[in-house]
């Protein structure tokens, strides 16, 4: 679990984080979601400290307990980053390594595993993403945009984190492939009891697989629940944001009158 506590965060004096709290629970695919400007990619950003905060407190449940990770030491903050697996929006893929090296990549810079070991933790974690054996020997450049998603979640697991951020994971990609994308970040998240963050403005990743739902509006948390309790929110800001499709709206009615 991460649990952010009464965050401040400005930039050259403008407030970007207003008082923002938030619990974060494993087991769920936790998003963080809002119109361009509201926060959430600076939310997400200062909760692996790569934006410092002003004030309040980032607490992770990690191994040696709960830390606050503005009280954190480097080294400590270095040792939480190996439990930390990161999803960028673009996948971020080496493009001179193979699939298989860019697996290995966290391996070989943060672990102490034997070169077998690292091809095995590898091949398994892309073999659990569904990638065909064939593809392994392949450059990034050689697979398809839905497949370097499923190679870069690979990546992302390789080190078996308790924490996977997701930015924007279905950024670029078509609703079919958006979907398989979405049920495996659900379902790894499920099966390995991860605390799973993601940053997404998309409507369907939020109706499939918003465990828990952190709505942000002007760097002010509006709202907080499930995508089930999005049917029932009495809240203006979260229903223009959501239900601003006809499509979507009509969704909600019928969702409704049930």
């Amino acid at each position: 679990m991460i649990q952010v506590k009464d965050i401040v965060k400005s930039f050259d004096g403008n407030v970007v984080l207003n008082h923002v709290s938030a619990d974060f629970e494993d087991g769920k695919v936790n998003m963080i979601i809002g119109q361009s400007g509201s926060g959430k990619t600076v939310l997400m950003k200062s909760m692996i400290g790569l934006h410092p905060i002003d004030a309040g407190e980032i607490i992770f449940d990690t191994r040696n307990g709960q830390q606050n990770l503005a009280a954190m030491s480097e080294k400590e903050v270095r040792m939480l980053h190996r439990e930390v697996g990161m999803l960028f929006q673009g996948a971020a893929l080496f493009d001179s390594m193979t699939v298989q090296e860019n697996v290995m990549y966290p391996l070989e810079m943060f672990s102490d595993m034997s070169k077998e070991e690292m091809v095995e933790r590898a091949r398994f974690c892309l073999e659990r993403v569904n990638m065909p054996e064939r593809a392994f020997e392949l450059m990034p450049s050689e697979i398809s945009g839905g497949m370097q998603k499923r190679v870069a979640i690979a990546r992302a697991i390789a080190l078996n984190p308790r924490y996977l951020f997701c930015d924007e994971p279905n950024s670029g990609l078509d609703p079919k492939t958006s979907l398989v994308i979405d049920q495996l970040i659900q379902d790894i998240t499920q099966e390995y009891n991860i605390c799973t963050i993601v940053n997404s403005h998309d409507m369907n990743s939020i109706m499939e697989i918003g465990d828990n739902i952190v709505f942000l509006r002007n760097g002010v948390k509006e709202w907080q629940g499930s995508r089930h309790d999005i049917f029932h929110s009495d809240n203006e800001a979260l229903n223009d944001f959501v239900f601003a499709s006809e499509l979507f709206k009509k969704v909600r009615s019928a969702a409704r009158s049930v």
